[in-house]
């Protein structure tokens, strides 16, 4: 006699009910002519689910399916509902253009069941990571350049597992962190998208994964960062946290509409990089020197110019630093702030409420301040408060998107500043870019030769005399090679080349005659100033940086 088993037979009528519902659905479906669907064999869009909130949603007898631009997929029990109507006209309020879809209740179900991701997913809204202390260690441990993040990274990428690929953006910060990488570059394409890192200012690949994880990735992005998960037609820009063993590093982003989706970039602003102090910027002594000078003055305005990413924040950070004593009142006005500092007071330019460059700098003059840093002049009025802020007993630093250092006094005329205001504001015009460091693990003797050596004769030619002139005939210079300690580039780390000069009487008169580029240039080295070529010159001899780097970075 056999023996009968209870547990199989509940579920062989389990499952017939299961099919009389599906069945159901369906002959319901045809009658009402709605498509029918079975939630089990599709996925769940997560970020369109919560368009919805679960409570809603359970009521309704309903679940929002999936989001493409403007039109919802909508999983519903009962069109007749006075539920379902008031949230689908909820929805056309928005602009959302609803398909609905018949489904049962099992398979509204499995869809709720999917809020729990979306649940995890909102306790990260506050905009913190925290990053395990395991997962910092086992970084240190695996990851020692870009080939081992790519092994490491790849089991969490190709996973079917909603939970493991989420667990792939704390890999790739932890990582970015440990690599000194700047930026993380997530770029969507037709057939996949694409992780790239910036490290010591030039992107590298990393992996390569499938669409359904950089949605996955895109949507907890925007959730850290507060920005608006159901807005895909238009750029972004949020911020979050990530909370390390002993500090917190900020992490800014950006979100850009792209053909085959959104383009994320998040710049990671490491506390580290404002520990930085002016000594350790790389100026050569004769322009360290000048600028300890000019920091000690009272007033007047320090202007640093350079591209996007050339480090001038940095600089102006570590001016602040080296003046800061609590006897003095410093306040900054930014955008964004990149990173706190100690003792200064910093603001936030604001748009929507109103707190602009150039109102902002206002309100910063009520509040007695000694010494105000405004983060980029871009327009008239932030240009022209500034300087009578300078004209009046304070000190202000800020800075300018210019090629060179003399390109500052026309770009200030070309924003329409008058230039007897602008010759007596201005102490120091300055300009920087960052090059790479040679590895000293690999670096490799070489002699000059050819367009090398014809490029450092005709720069040496003008080097003022107060810098020692090197012997570039016979002294041997470095090239880069690559190694595993600098990740096979050859390169680890970066350091400033600078040109620097100041509003002299001489440059003063010839302000005041609306000058060209070329004519302040020519005045600013007959006062004894380093180009930027030159400076990398001089670190190329000492066997810092390369040829190649010091041309690739200024362009000669």
């Amino acid at each position: 006699m056999s023996k009968f088993d209870e547990k199989k037979s509940t579920e062989q009528l389990h499952a017939l009910r299961l099919k009389e519902e599906e069945d159901l659905v369906k002959m319901l479906s045809a009658r009402r002519r709605i498509p029918y669907l079975d939630l089990g064999t599709i996925a769940i869009d997560v970020d369109a689910l919560i368009l919805v909130p679960e409570e809603a949603a359970r009521e309704a007898h309903l679940a929002v399916i999936q989001e493409v631009g403007r039109k919802l997929k909508v999983a519903i029990r009962n069109p007749e509902s006075d539920q379902v109507n008031a949230v689908l006209e909820d929805l056309k309020r928005k602009r959302y253009e609803p398909q609905l879809f018949m489904v049962s209740m099992h398979s509204l179900e499995k869809a709720w069941e999917r809020y729990k991701e979306a649940h995890r997913a909102k306790a990260v809204q506050i905009g913190v990571v925290e990053l395990a202390p395991e997962i910092l260690d086992q970084i240190d441990q695996t990851v020692k350049h870009t080939k081992d993040l790519t092994q490491t990274l790849e089991p969490y990428v190709v996973s079917e597992e909603t939970e493991k690929v989420t667990q792939s953006l704390e890999i790739i910060l932890a990582s970015a962190l440990h690599l000194d990488a700047s930026d993380i570059h997530i770029q969507p394409s037709e057939a996949n998208a694409r992780l790239r890192l910036r490290l010591d200012g030039v992107l590298q690949d990393i992996i390569f994964f499938n669409l359904r994880t950089y949605h996955l990735l895109l949507s907890r992005i925007k959730l850290l960062s507060g920005i608006k998960l159901n807005v895909h037609d238009r750029a972004q820009d949020g911020r979050y946290t990530v909370r390390l063993k002993d500090q917190d590093m900020e992490v800014r982003t950006s979100m850009l509409p792209e053909p085959y989706g959104e383009s994320i970039v998040m710049r990671l602003l490491n506390p580290k990089e404002i520990s930085i102090g002016l000594e350790d910027l790389g100026m050569q002594k004769p322009v360290f020197d000048l600028m300890v000078k000019e920091l000690e003055k009272p007033n007047g305005m320090i202007l640093n110019t350079g591209p996007t990413g050339s480090g001038k924040t940095t600089t102006l950070y570590s001016f602040l630093k080296r003046i800061s004593t609590p006897d003095i009142n410093i306040v900054t006005i930014e955008d964004p702030i990149e990173y706190h500092l100690k003792g200064v007071t910093q603001t936030q330019v604001d748009k929507d409420r109103g707190y602009s460059f150039d109102n902002g700098l206002r309100s910063i003059l009520r509040q007695d301040p000694d010494v105000i840093l405004v983060g980029e002049i871009r327009d008239y009025e932030t240009a022209e408060i500034a300087m009578h802020a300078a004209l009046t007993g304070h000190l202000v630093f800020s800075t300018l998107h210019t090629n060179d250092a003399a390109g500052t006094i026309p770009r200030l005329i070309d924003l329409g500043i008058k230039p007897n205001i602008i010759a007596p504001a201005i102490n120091v015009a300055m300009a920087q870019r960052l090059v790479r460091r040679l590895c000293t693990y690999c670096r490799e003797e070489s002699k000059l030769a050819g367009e090398e050596l014809a490029f450092i004769e005709l720069h040496l030619k003008t080097l003022p005399k107060i810098y020692e002139k090197p012997d570039f005939t016979s002294t041997t210079v470095w090239h880069e090679k690559g190694c595993e300690k600098c990740n096979y580039t050859g390169f680890q780390g970066r350091i400033g080349i600078f040109e620097v000069f100041i509003i002299d009487d001489l440059l003063e008169r010839l302000i005041l005659e609306d000058p060209s580029e070329a004519r302040v240039r020519k005045a600013a080295e007959d006062q004894s100033m380093l180009t930027m070529q030159q400076d990398g010159i001089l670190k190329i001899f000492k066997g810092i940086t390369s040829f190649a780097e010091v041309e690739r970075v200024t362009g000669e």
